[in-house]
């Protein structure tokens, strides 16, 4: 069954750049992007990593850690480290998973359940559906899945923004509308009254519509 949006994210334990991990103790008490790509040495993904390497410390301020994940070895991973960098002059600083059995990839829904073999002999094409993100809270919960093609690159200053909505709605009874980012208003839950809203938004909001509570954005 394919995993959906507040499912548990399925454990693992696996070899990365940076040693063994065990996914959940991994995650710990952060949340996770966890980005996927269909081989090492592939034009668009390497655009992709090198980015990440780049805005790395925007996420270090959410508190979410980065792992990346390919159907490839980790020796593999740290020859295309030195291709991330000469292209994109950053150095990949977070932890790329060698998943050379596709056992990962599998687990996740990556790629075709029936796929066989291992990453020697694939191709990007053949590993076309490794080409996801995942949003995974503390509570190791499922929070965003996004599936890319794979001529789209990734835009990974939407992941931020989600997480940043993500982060406030989770504790402030509110929703974030269309093309919300950082200091925008927000709309109240339509399930708190407004006697409770009262309490919770002393400072007033502005009624759209019976169902559409703006207010601003909490702190």
């Amino acid at each position: 069954m394919a995993l959906q949006l507040g499912d548990v994210a399925p454990d693992f334990e696996a070899e990365t750049t940076e040693g063994h991990i065990k996914f959940h103790d991994y995650i710990g008490d952060s949340w996770v992007v966890f980005f996927s790509h269909p081989k090492d040495f592939t034009p668009v993904c390497t655009t992709e990593l090198g980015y990440m390497a780049k805005i790395k410390h925007e996420f270090d301020k959410r508190n979410v850690k980065l792992l990346g994940i390919s159907v490839d070895s980790v020796e593999d991973h740290k020859r295309w480290k030195n291709d991330i960098k000469e292209v994109t002059g950053a150095d990949v600083n977070y932890p790329m998973i060698g998943d050379s059995d596709l056992a990962v990839a599998k687990l996740y829904g990556m790629i075709h359940p029936n796929a066989t073999g291992g990453a020697k002999g694939r191709t990007a094409a053949d590993n076309a559906t490794v080409r996801n993100v995942y949003v995974i809270g503390p509570d190791k919960k499922i929070k965003l899945i996004i599936t890319y093609p794979m001529s789209t690159g990734r835009n990974f200053d939407e992941v931020l923004r989600v997480i940043d909505s993500l982060q406030l709605t989770a504790t402030k009874s509110v929703a974030t509308p269309a093309n919300w980012k950082q200091g925008d208003d927000v709309i109240i839950l339509a399930s708190i009254s407004d006697e409770a809203a009262k309490e919770k938004f002393p400072g007033g909001w502005k009624t759209l519509k019976p169902y559409l509570r703006l207010v601003p954005q909490p702190k």
